[in-house]
This record gives structure tokens, C-alpha cells and sequence, in this order.
């Protein structure tokens, strides 16, 4: 057990080293490590070996055994322990389901409160940092109708719609979480660390980056990927033409996530980036909860019990098709993405494979991209 735990210590300082190597990012260093098995592999094996990987590079290898990277991880990881922070790994168990699916996920977050993230229902609210009366009204209507449902809120602490979000969700004691672009070692904006400690006791705050990182400009884009990846589905309140938020819902998309946007008068400001959304098709029109509620399927009862439908009998299915059929008969109804994620497919292979179970009268589709075999 105690060579386990070792074992297990010396595999997240690697980790944390490999993130710390300038040039090589969440996606090679993933390569990395899957070439070579783990983190730790990664710092014995041969250069020359590494260089075959795509990507990979000789300056990039050259830094793997800068003894200043081994130092910083050694503080970092003095500083997690002394403030009750946790660290999980992309290859933990507790590490976000949706999220782990992002081709960019990160390759350690941090985190710190109650979080309990294996829940389904998670939801992104995002939006302008001059949130209007209108703007202010919708979340208000919005988390009076989720109360049935009990989600977890993301948001990213910034001023106008985010700070509201989390401090709706706290009113109605939802788990809410903040994606900082900044360390834990600080609170950004400074005037919202009342709401920060609150929410870590229902909830909390997350981020991939280490202590003493400041809030950049370029760290906010990395920020908002989280936001996005991590949820369900991405609600943008209000927007001017351009803005952060707009680009969480762009992340959103990309990552095959379903994003609302709350419609507006055709003068105002903060209206124009989610009008823009809907009319280019890249946003459900959110009106109300009921929006919502059908396209994430959140209340559906199926007409017919599947348990009831007897299996058909003889039908022929190839090893891909055993192995989603089969995982659905087990989980029952499931995302597209998350689908993909435990059955080791690409998504564009994952959607290929569902429709001829579909073809076949094995699975039938559902709001929300959601999947169940029948």
C-alpha cells in the first residue's frame, strides 16, 4: 500500500512537471504519455524516441531536464498541501466526465471547496460585465425554474452575469463552481472574495492554473474552454458584438455542446451577440426554463418502457455496435459525447455507429443528444 501511494506521488510530480515545460501543452503532452505509458516514463525515455511523436520537437525535449521545472513543482506542491487544495489529473476518476472528452482539456486542474462534479445537470451561464435590468431579470426567472432540477452553476466570478449567477446559485443552495484564469492564491476580482469562500461550502473554485499566476489577458481564453467543456450546455444572458462570453459559446459549440442564447430588442447593445447566435444557427433561442428542460431532455419519460420490448431476436451486429448497444443497455439514456468518451470512439464514429443501431430499431434518439437503446 505504501509503494502504491509512492507510486502514485512520484507519477503527479511528473505530471506537474510535464505542465510545466514550455512548448508542449495539454495535447502533446498527452501524446507524451500515451507513448510512453505514463508522466513518469515520459522524463527516462530516449529522446530520439520522442521525436517521433507528432509534434514533438528538440528544443521542446531539451526542457524536460531543466532542474527549475523540478523546483517549482516541489513548491506548488507545498503550497496545495499547506491550503487544502486538490489536485486531480486527467487520468483520475474524479476528474470531470465532459470535460476529460475536450481534445484540450487540461492536464491537472486545481481545485478547492465541496465540489462534486459527477452529477449530470451542469450548467454555464455566461455573459456581459454591464448585465442590464433585462439581463438581471432573466436569471432570475432562469434560477426559479431550475429549482426542480438542482444543477450545478458555472460561471467565471467575473463582474455583471457571472458574479449574479453564483450568487443566485447560492440563494438557491445550487453547487456552483468558478473557472478562474488566475491561481488560487488570490481572489479576481478582489471585490468578490465574499462570494469565493461561500460557494466552498456547496461548490467551490477551480482552475488549471498554479499559484502565482496572474489573471492575463490570454489566461481568461483558457478559461472559458473550461467553463465550456465541463458542462452540459452554455447559456449566454447578454452580449455586445464582441466579448468573452461569445467566445465560450464558439468553445461550446466546437466542443459539440448545445449553447442558448437569450433574445433581444434589435437596438440594444447587449443584445446584439446573442441575436447574432440565434440567427446564425450557432444558439438555441432560451425564452424560458421549458427551452431548456426539452433539449436537454432533463424530464423525459419515454412513451414505452424499455424493459417491456422484447429484443429482437437475430439481429446481426458488428464488434462496434456490440459495444455501444451493449453500454447503453447498461448506463441507460446517455450523451452522444459521453458515449463516445467510455466507448473509445471518435464522436463523428460514435453518431455513425447510433444511427444504424437506430436503422436497426435498437436505439432511438432523444433531446439534448441523448441516446437510449430500446
Amino acid at each position: 500500500m505504501v509503494k502504491f501511494y509512492l507510486l502514485k506521488e512520484e507519477e503527479l510530480f511528473h505530471l506537474l512537471a510535464l505542465q510545466q515545460v514550455e512548448g508542449i501543452g495539454d495535447v502533446n503532452a498527452k501524446k507524451l504519455i500515451s507513448h510512453c505509458g505514463n508522466a513518469t516514463n515520459v522524463f527516462k525515455e530516449k529522446k530520439n524516441n520522442l521525436l517521433k511523436i507528432s509534434g514533438i520537437g528538440q528544443s521542446m525535449l531539451e526542457r524536460l531536464s531543466d532542474i527549475k521545472i523540478f523546483k517549482r513543482v516541489e513548491k506548488e506542491l507545498v503550497y496545495v498541501a499547506k491550503n487544502a487544495i486538490d489536485v486531480v489529473t486527467f487520468y483520475d476518476e474524479e476528474y470531470p466526465k465532459r470535460l476529460k472528452h475536450c481534445f484540450d482539456a487540461p492536464l491537472i486542474i486545481f481545485k478547492k471547496g465541496k465540489i462534486n462534479i459527477r452529477e449530470q445537470n451542469i450548467i454555464s451561464v455566461v455573459g456581459t460585465r454591464q448585465m442590464t435590468a433585462y439581463g438581471k431579470k432573466v436569471l432570475e426567472d432562469l434560477f426559479e425554474g431550475l429549482k426542480p432540477f438542482k444543477p450545478i452553476i458555472v460561471s467565471g466570478l467575473a463582474y455583471g452575469v457571472d458574479i449574479y449567477a453564483h450568487q443566485l446559485a447560492i440563494k438557491h443552495n445550487f453547487q456552483t463552481l468558478a473557472v478562474l484564469a488566475h491561481g488560487l492564491d488570490r481572489t479576481y476580482p478582489a471585490v468578490h472574495k465574499k462570494e469565493a469562500l461561500k460557494m466552498q461550502g456547496n461548490g467551490g473554485l477551480l482552475t488549471e492554473f498554479w499559484s502565482e499566476t496572474r489573471p492575463d489577458r490570454e489566461n481568461f481564453v483558457k478559461r472559458n474552454r473550461i467553463v465550456a467543456g465541463i458542462s452540459q450546455a452554455t447559456i449566454l444572458i447578454e452580449s455586445a458584438v464582441k466579448g468573452g462570453s461569445l467566445i465560450t459559446a464558439d468553445i461550446a459549440n466546437s466542443y459539440n455542446r448545445d449553447v442558448f442564447a437569450v433574445p433581444g430588442r434589435i437596438s440594444d447593445e447587449f443584445s446584439i451577440g446573442c441575436n447574432n447566435l440565434i440567427k446564425t444557427n450557432r444558439a438555441s433561442v432560451f425564452t424560458s426554463i421549458k427551452d431548456l428542460v426539452y433539449i436537454l431532455n432533463w424530464n423525459s419519460k419515454p412513451d414505452i418502457d424499455a424493459k417491456t420490448i422484447q429484443k429482437q431476436l437475430f439481429v446481426e451486429l458488428n464488434d462496434h455496435e456490440k459495444i455501444i448497444y451493449n453500454y447503453l443497455l447498461k448506463e441507460g439514456k446517455q450523451q452522444l459525447d459521453i458515449i463516445a468518451l467510455y466507448c473509445n470512439f471518435p464522436i463523428h464514429k460514435t453518431a455513425s455507429v447510433l444511427l444504424n443501431l437506430e436503422l436497426k430499431s435498437l436505439t432511438r434518439p432523444l433531446p439534448g443528444k441523448f441516446f437510449e437503446a430500446i
